[in-house]
């Protein structure tokens, strides 16, 4: 036989290995970084950045009736839930990104063109808006999904923390920086730029198959068998024992501050360590789950992550209470903080397995269960504070995730998570 014969008689089975490469390819897991703009610009930098209570406290509103107001427009961020997995439906997920992207952008516009920002007009605009760039969240979960390899899934994941950082920390700075230098119209347009115009990046996301189904009855049986294959069946308990585990939440990330002068710390270097550094040590510490091999999985290395994130913290409280301890053991947890964010991330991805047809509102379920053991350990932190000075503080957080993660470290090492497998029939569209 001649090598022309042989070369046709190997290339039927090497088509699968060099289509599943093409596919890999086409993930293009950087892009999630990007997309998440909208709502990092918006949850992380207008609403919980600072920018909305500088802005309302500069024109007159006292600070309690602000704190009021903020608390209410941050509730998309743990009630969007509700309404996110209307991404999954009716509209390529990709186009409700726009969607929301577009609109939030509009209503953030409306809202700094009114006569005074402080006021319950544009607050509700700026609620709405809130609500909407949520639906970009969803379906950015929902499309990482799709993604054919877990090295894409666990790149994605990176990006995708560490644009929600960058871009919040980048819009907090900008916003706040400009205010002093142009009307609210003005800044109401930049702030409106840097929401919609992301945007744009959602036709280079990649392709999202299309689950096939016949009409409603046939629509609400696939939910069903998804969310029964994800959350019913007895391989999802170790899973809900994870996200919901007091451990890697970055609680203390907002409450540090609050004991920073007990370490000799200047006003200044708490404006950098809780700003731009703060935010790119976070968004560095995102990358790490890029690097870690496929073979390993993704538990046991972020419990190891969990494991040193509260390692920093107990230096920091029975450590000298010196400046230099405060600045590295900060800036250490806040880099370990991230990495702990975007493994959160890829669990919750490994947790709804293919997005199938409810992606993104499994995937929201999922977060908001994430997002319980942070509100937690906030208040945790808080009372070990409160009881015991401002060493209680980081000691408090050490303690619970060390007691959390140590024997949940020792499960998933004798009896690895098993991903949830979803079957559905796809089209491409």
């Amino acid at each position: 036989m001649d090598a022309a014969n042989q070369r046709d008689l190997l290339l039927p089975d090497a088509l699968p290995s060099v289509l599943g490469e093409a596919k890999v390819r086409g993930d293009r897991p950087w892009i999630f970084g990007l997309l998440v703009a909208p709502s990092a610009v918006v949850a992380n930098g207008i609403v919980q950045g600072g920018v909305l209570g500088y802005l309302l406290t500069q024109q007159g509103m006292r600070i309690d009736v602000a704190s009021h107001w903020l608390s209410i427009l941050a509730l998309p961020t743990s009630l969007y839930f509700l309404y996110s997995p209307l991404t999954d439906f009716l509209l390529k997920r990709r186009t409700w990104l726009m969607l929301g992207s577009i609109g939030a952008a509009v209503l953030m516009l409306l809202a700094f063109h009114q006569q005074s920002i402080a006021a319950p007009a544009p607050l509700r605009l700026i609620l709405l808006s809130g609500c909407l760039t949520q639906l970009v969240f969803a379906s950015c979960g929902g499309m990482m999904g799709t993604l054919h390899s877990d090295k894409s899934r666990h790149t994605a994941c990176g990006f995708f923390q560490a644009g929600s950082l960058a871009f919040g920390a980048l819009a907090t700075w900008l916003l706040i920086r400009e205010s002093t230098r142009m009307p609210a119209a003005s800044l109401g347009w930049m702030a409106a730029a840097m929401i919609g115009l992301p945007s744009v990046l959602a036709f280079f996301a990649p392709h999202q198959p299309v689950v096939r189904s016949s009409g409603l009855l046939q629509t609400l049986r696939i939910l069903g068998r998804e969310c029964k294959a994800t959350f019913l069946r007895w391989d999802s308990v170790p899973y809900l024992i994870y996200v919901l585990l007091p451990a890697g939440t970055g609680a203390a990330i907002g409450l540090l501050p609050s004991i920073a002068q007990s370490y000799g710390i200047s006003s200044d270097q708490i404006a950098w360590m809780n700003g731009l550094i703060g935010a790119f040590a976070i968004a560095a510490g995102s990358m790490v789950t890029a690097l870690f091999p496929t073979r390993w999985g993704i538990a046991r290395p972020a419990l190891v992550v969990y494991i040193l994130n509260a390692l920093i913290l107990a230096g920091m409280a029975f450590g000298p209470m010196r400046p230099w301890n405060y600045l590295s053991a900060t800036i250490l947890y806040l880099f370990t903080t991230g990495c702990c964010y975007s493994t959160s991330t890829a669990i919750a991805l490994e947790f709804i397995g293919e997005s199938g047809k409810s992606g993104s509102g499994r995937f929201s379920v999922i977060n908001g269960l994430i997002n319980v053991p942070v509100l937690l350990m906030i208040s945790v932190d808080g009372w070990g504070a409160a009881r015991w000075g401002a060493r209680g503080l980081p000691a408090i957080e050490c303690v619970a995730a060390l007691a959390a993660s140590i024997p949940m470290l020792i499960f998933v090492c004798l009896r690895p998570l098993r991903p949830t497998v979803i079957e559905t029939t796809q089209v491409e569209s």
